[in-house]
């Protein structure tokens, strides 16, 4: 795991670097636009996470028993994605309308809108959606620790509760995260669905990682004596249902506006129906739904980690063209032409490469299994069975 560590760094530093580069060579807000995209992505990893465990903690799901700490990493990802939201800030001006110079006195909308969508109140609210997310992760994590010695079983009903009030918590602040992010980058279009959107897309890409990371953990000990064929079963079903969440989302937002027909709302489609982005968004129904939709009907596919995981990946790699259609199509130069940067992809091998570094160790720092968790008794009985 260690050899692993390194490599992430030196791809996140190489990428880091070539970002760096693009930044003084390019425009800022090009650079500034394939870095926000990258880090949406990977603080949409740790989200997703850190949802999933909230929900297995309420649920009491055994499928979640072998990969919990795989996921209390993650979580713990986003304390760091705060300080990787830095660029973002000082950019402000490049990347929102509603923040450019002069805008306030242009825009009789955002005069309207300005009660909420200025600099100020952006920055407040940013520090506190990272706080909230960060005091849910380490909480759970923390809890999480102190059950392994000494063994202490009240934990189960702490952990439900916490959990419980912390999924809502979690839905309210992602929602307007995702309104003042993404949201704004068009502060004249809104939908009333798109934070759940934005969280369906979480919970997909956070299962599609999970699987990636239990099959690849599970041909080594200690995760080879708990782990068994229905838990990836299970968490490949709950990868379907949230692939279903997502494009009913998708669907539903664009059902809505096609009925409206309003100038204001369906301008926002049409940046994104027009030139090569329909074939974005042509490739997002046919790949990122019809295909793994069809796909993950098998239950022996369901079932193998040898085809599971490939799927997982490429999942992970659609919810990023997904987050590429929402973003980029945002800023006047691209729209109605498809535009792709190099420093997209340094982006996120700048910024996925320090997140690996530090999932890894984060992942390395504690025992792989909770030690004195109930369920553990119950999971090695049924790995019993299974063999």
């Amino acid at each position: 795991m260690k050899r692993l560590e390194r490599n992430a760094l030196i791809v996140g530093v190489v990428g880091a670097v070539a970002c760096i580069i693009g930044a003084l060579v390019y425009p800022a807000e090009h650079f500034l636009r394939s870095y926000l995209l990258a880090f949406v992505f990977w603080l949409n990893l740790s989200l997703g996470c850190l949802a999933i465990l909230m929900l297995a903690h309420v649920t009491g799901a055994e499928w979640a028993f072998p990969i919990r700490r795989v996921m209390e990493a993650a979580g713990r990802n986003v304390v760091w994605m705060a300080l990787l939201f830095v660029p973002v800030l000082a950019g402000i001006s490049k990347l929102y309308p509603w923040a450019h110079p002069g805008a306030l006195q242009a825009d009789k909308l955002l005069q309207l809108q300005h009660v909420y969508l200025n600099v100020p109140g952006f920055i407040v609210r940013s520090v506190l959606y990272f706080a909230v997310w960060t005091a849910l992760a380490w909480t759970l994590s923390r809890w999480s620790w102190l059950q392994d010695s000494p063994p202490d079983r009240t934990y189960g009903r702490r952990f439900q509760n916490f959990a419980g009030a912390g999924l809502v918590i979690y839905g309210w602040t992602m929602t307007f995260a995702s309104i003042d992010w993404l949201m704004s980058l068009d502060n004249h279009w809104r939908s009333t669905i798109y934070g759940f959107y934005i969280m369906a897309g979480q919970g997909l890409n956070g299962f599609a990682f999970l699987i990636i990371a239990g099959v690849l953990l599970w041909r080594y000990r200690p995760l080879s004596q708990v782990m068994t064929n229905t838990h990836l079963h299970d968490m490949s079903k709950l990868m379907f249902a949230f692939l279903i969440l997502w494009a009913y989302q998708a669907f539903s937002q664009g059902l809505i506006y096609w009925a409206g027909n309003m100038p204001a709302e369906i301008s926002w489609y049409i940046h994104r129906t027009t030139g090569g982005w329909w074939w974005i968004g042509l490739s997002l129904i046919i790949l990122q739904f019809f295909v793994p939709f069809f796909l993950l009907l098998s239950q022996n596919l369901k079932r193998d980690p040898h085809k599971i995981i490939w799927i997982a990946a490429f999942m992970m790699l659609m919810r990023w063209v997904d987050l590429y259609w929402l973003i980029i199509p945002n800023f006047p130069d691209t729209r109605g032409r498809l535009v792709f940067s190099w420093m997209n992809i340094a982006a996120m091998a700048g910024v996925g490469g320090l997140w690996l570094f530090l999932f890894l160790r984060n992942l390395r720092a504690r025992p792989l299994i909770p030690l004195h968790d109930p369920m553990l008794l119950r999971v090695l009985e049924a790995h019993e069975h299974a063999n």
